[in-house]
């Protein structure tokens, strides 16, 4: 498997819509390690592993977002994979 880590920076209505909780929801269907965080400029912070697959169906998913949350921006940074998580975590 083609083990890898991407690192979202999302712009956009992404706190107060249940952005992280439903991050998370999607990263566990998906197999995927990390985690999810509110950061104070306003945006959300993801950091995930796992299968180059499953990570583009999340980078897909977070450019769309759960209802009510508008995603105005997706900072994109592809990474090399450490194994770092045990788990997909919100912080």
């Amino acid at each position: 498997m083609d083990k890898k880590r991407v690192h979202l920076i999302i712009y956009g209505k992404v706190q107060g819509v249940f952005f992280r909780a439903s991050t998370k929801d999607k990263a566990v269907e998906l197999g995927l390690k990390g985690f999810v965080r509110n950061k104070p400029d306003g945006t959300v912070e993801v950091i995930s592993e796992g299968s180059g697959k499953q990570l583009q169906e999340l980078v897909a998913w977070c450019h769309e977002g759960p209802d009510h949350s508008i995603i105005e921006l997706v900072k994109l940074d592809w990474q090399p994979y450490i194994e770092e998580f045990e788990e997909f975590t919100i912080i």
